[in-house]
């Protein structure tokens, strides 16, 4: 497997255009009101129940909606207009958050109007994040896209350090619903930046047909593929067993080291800036490459056996942020491996499953580490979370010195994901297998595709 070639090595390159600087500045302030919320979510569940369990369990009511729908949320991405569609699905999540805001300053909040509130906010997110995954390609082209991908890790992680800091500080003096009015306001600044955008200089790709089939034909596609197949099964078992913070930092932080909101925000805000400089220096490869995959899970695992074993809250934090530093790495090493490799015309649902796995493999692990935190503490679900990276990333390894170079990959992927057309004029044995046109280039574009 060649590595990628297609940014220009500058962090900041992709911020020189206009439309994805708009999308750069509203996914900032959105993803920050989310944080908050976040936050505000699992503080308030802890305060309602004392419950480790049920922490686990709003984690995982959040991302059940992406296991459950978010394949589907790809096709709906495939088949409309991702900006329109980004505009409708960033105003139906303020709705759960203003409820949200209303019982909670009301008095009147149970436990269980919280769940159901993160699982309608989840379920709107099981179309929004296969769309915005896929957005970002038709934003900046290929030729910058390793660089897009990293810096909106990047934002990401600004966002995680802003939002849980401006959450720890609302709740520790006005109160934790304000964080749900907050984030509800916050969609407003990406509308804008949607509205705003100039689509003629938006890198679109054709919108997917309507038929019948074409989850499933998504599905052969990437298993016909080792390239898009190795990285999305090691993003499955990281994700499951290693990307479980959201459950994990707040227990660390009241039953590890008897700390309050202010122990959690800190613990996630060094966590986050370690994050935020691992998406900067990747935000300046020049390519993506299965050594990097691998290195960066096991460097994540790792990780992850410093915070099991820091004794001390200063210890923690700073193995915290060496944690997020490599986890960001992986995970925008992933995103970017499949968005460059992907055929425009699947982008949505191959993005997708990435979600799927990424996100929607929270509903397993949340409750799993919820329950391993009850019976043997919160560094027992770091450990746990250490192996699976560390094991993930050296059978992936193994597969990856297995794979067929990229024109074999490309050959299987012509036989089987081929013209409909073609195949009905003829019998498929009559057809020589021929390259698909609209297949990802391993290499720096001549110019965008449109």
């Amino acid at each position: 497997m060649r590595a990628l070639r297609p940014t220009l090595g500058r962090p900041f390159a992709s911020l020189a255009l206009p439309n994805y600087r708009r999308y750069f500045v509203g996914q900032i302030v959105s993803l920050s009101g989310t944080w908050m919320q976040t936050v505000g979510e699992l503080w308030l569940v802890l305060s309602l129940t004392g419950n480790p369990l049920a922490v686990g369990v709003t984690t995982a009511l959040q991302f059940t909606p992406m296991l459950l729908f978010g394949a589907w949320g790809g096709v709906i991405a495939d088949r409309l207009d991702k900006r329109r569609l980004l505009m409708f699905t960033q105003a139906a999540m303020a709705l759960p958050a203003l409820t949200l805001w209303l019982l909670a300053g009301s008095g009147v909040v149970q436990p269980w109007m919280i769940f159901v509130l993160v699982f309608a906010r989840g379920a709107v997110n099981a179309v929004d994040n296969p769309a915005r995954q896929a957005f970002l390609v038709e934003l900046v082209s290929s030729a910058r896209l390793v660089n897009a991908v990293g810096l909106n890790s990047a934002l990401v992680q600004v966002a995680r350090v802003a939002g849980p800091a401006l959450a720890g500080l609302t709740i520790a003096t006005v109160g934790v619903a304000d964080c749900f009015l907050v984030n509800a306001a916050s969609f407003a600044a990406m509308i804008v930046a949607l509205r705003r955008m100039d689509t003629s200089q938006l890198h679109t790709s054709e919108p997917a047909p309507r038929k019948s089939g074409q989850l499933r034909s998504a599905l052969r596609y990437v298993w016909a593929t080792p390239g898009l197949l190795i990285p999305l099964a090691l993003m499955g078992v990281v994700g499951t067993l290693s990307y479980n913070f959201q459950t994990l930092m707040p227990l660390l932080a009241r039953f590890t080291f008897h700390g309050h909101a202010g122990t959690y925000a800190a613990l996630t805000t060094s966590m986050g800036i370690g994050a935020l400089l691992g998406a900067l220096v990747a935000s300046t490869r020049r390519e993506v490459g299965p050594k990097l995959l691998v290195v960066s899970a096991v460097a994540f695992g790792g990780g992850l056996l410093l915070a099991a074993a820091a004794p001390t809250l200063d210890t923690e934090a700073v193995s915290l942020a060496l944690t997020g530093a490599a986890s960001v790495t992986f995970a925008s090493s992933v995103n970017s491996s499949l968005q460059l490799r992907v055929r425009p015309s699947m982008r949505g649902r191959v993005m997708a499953l990435y979600s799927v796995v990424f996100l929607g493999s929270n509903p397993i692990g949340g409750p799993l580490m919820g329950w391993i935190s009850g019976a043997a503490g919160p560094r027992a679900g770091l450990l746990l979370g250490a192996g699976g990276a560390i094991a993930g990333g050296l059978v992936a390894r193994i597969a990856f010195a297995r794979m067929p170079d990229t024109a074999t990959g490309e050959h299987r992927i012509a036989q089987i994901h081929g013209s409909d057309q073609a195949r009905r004029r003829a019998p498929a044995a009559a057809q020589p297998p021929r390259r698909v046109r609209d297949h990802a280039p391993t290499a720096t574009p001549s110019r965008p595709r449109a």
